[in-house]
């Protein structure tokens, strides 16, 4: 028997083997890809799960690979500066936040995991299929070794459906919830190698979703050591709603995008030392993908089975929380195992008690985009742009940033610096 086995090896699957396994629980991991690989584009990591990962003991990986951002700036469209922040250890936290491509945080953790479990710890080419019935203290689950074709069953003491977005755990537990809810926003993304913008360390916002918006920062630091930068951008096109029907697509991370639907919306924005329509140009594989979640559900799991991660809870990308919102579900989930060992239905249970509505309220903030109608309204105000800020924004507005920023994150410094850890001491 296996006693705990997780769907999907993304980077909660993978950080949740490594937390499993350092809290003395036996894990295994199974993902449907024949190999996994690097895709994907860049993330962010708030300082909250690089501490996770730091204690995990990957500091030192992740300081090699991912840039350290000292600095959000919203800009308006023409480049003029609305509102900073410090981040990371610049704004008094005692982890830094980084910026990393989502393929090399990926493969970061599964080397990890092979390294400290073994080979054979994560199965690839295995799907699984359903949850056939309890028994004798266990759950049998159904796998489809893929190339092969060929169904077998296994037994498990627990399962957790750490399988994105689309995952089949949750649709078992969950049936009839229908496709991800599209708030009538596409998101383009990409990658370019390009000359170091905005002093280096900045993650830039430019725009208004309302319109167009663009995020651009750097995520690899061997490229900073050369002297140059890998950009990672985002651009965010509000579709009207007239024209919804049929085109919120799959909503699939790989899915290949145009530079000739995308560039148009961005014509002659300058950002700084920043030219975006020649950033945009340059980029040799652009994605597109509708920018999607779902509704908070009312509990995530029951019995021996849970969901972790995009499976749980997916939300918008709006103040960095996916990827980080599943490294803590990770470290939560190993913590409520092993202080409940060996009952894994009470683990389970623990552990949704500390996670959910936590998770919830994140997608619900995130889909409230406090942040963006500030950048909607100086967008109204000054179409053309301005001179000073405070001729568009009150201060009022302006503080309005910050705290939009710590609702969308979900915690602050103090409570980030003064909290004890997630590891089981």
């Amino acid at each position: 028997m296996t006693d705990v086995l997780v769907a999907g090896a993304g980077i909660g699957g993978l950080t949740a083997a490594l937390s499993l396994h350092a809290a003395g629980i036996g894990v295994r991991v199974v993902d449907a890809a024949d190999q996994l690989r690097p895709v994907g584009v860049g993330l962010n990591l708030l300082p909250y799960a690089v501490r996770e990962l730091t204690e995990l003991g990957l500091g030192d990986e992740l300081a090699a690979t991912a840039v350290a951002p000292e600095a959000m700036v919203h800009f308006d469209r023409h480049g003029n500066r609305i509102w900073a922040e410090p981040r990371g250890l610049a704004l008094g936290y005692r982890w830094p936040q980084y910026s990393v491509h989502r393929g090399a945080l990926q493969l970061l953790l599964l080397d990890a995991v092979r390294d400290r479990l073994g080979d054979r710890a994560v199965r690839t080419g295995t799907a699984l299929v359903r949850l056939a019935e309890r028994e004798g203290g266990g759950l049998r689950v159904i796998l489809r070794d893929m190339a092969r074709a060929r169904e077998y069953g296994v037994r498990v003491r627990a399962l957790v459906g750490a399988d994105g977005l689309h995952s089949t755990v949750r649709a078992v537990l969950h049936p009839g919830e229908g496709p991800p809810l599209w708030n009538g926003i596409r998101m383009w993304r990409g990658t370019a190698e390009w000359h170091p913008v905005l002093g280096g360390r900045t993650v830039a916002v430019a725009g208004s979703n309302t319109a167009a918006k663009l995020v651009v920062y750097p995520i690899s630091r061997p490229y900073q050591e050369r002297g140059r930068a890998l950009l990672n951008w985002v651009a965010e096109v509000r579709i009207p709603a007239t024209h919804h029907h049929g085109l919120a697509g799959p909503a699939d991370w790989n899915r290949s995008g145009r530079l000739s639907d995308v560039l148009p919306h961005y014509a002659g924005w300058r950002i700084g030392d920043l030219d975006v329509p020649a950033l945009l140009a340059a980029t040799r594989h652009i994605l597109e993908y509708p920018m999607v979640d779902r509704d908070p559900l009312p509990h995530w799991g029951h019995g021996l089975v849970t969901l972790l991660g995009d499976a749980a809870h997916p939300m918008y990308p709006v103040g960095s929380n996916g990827g980080s919102q599943a490294i803590l579900d990770a470290r939560v989930l190993a913590r409520c195992l092993a202080h409940t060992e060996p009952d894994r239905e009470a683990g389970l249970r623990a552990y949704e008690g500390v996670r959910r509505e936590a998770a919830n309220a994140v997608v619900l903030a995130n889909r409230d985009m406090p942040a963006d109608r500030i950048l909607h309204a100086v967008a109204e105000r000054a179409p053309d742009g301005f001179d000073r800020v405070e001729d568009v924004l009150t201060p009022e507005e302006l503080g309005e940033l910050n705290a939009a920023y710590r609702r969308t994150t979900g915690t602050d410094v103090a409570e980030l610096n003064g909290r004890g850890s997630w590891g089981v001491g």
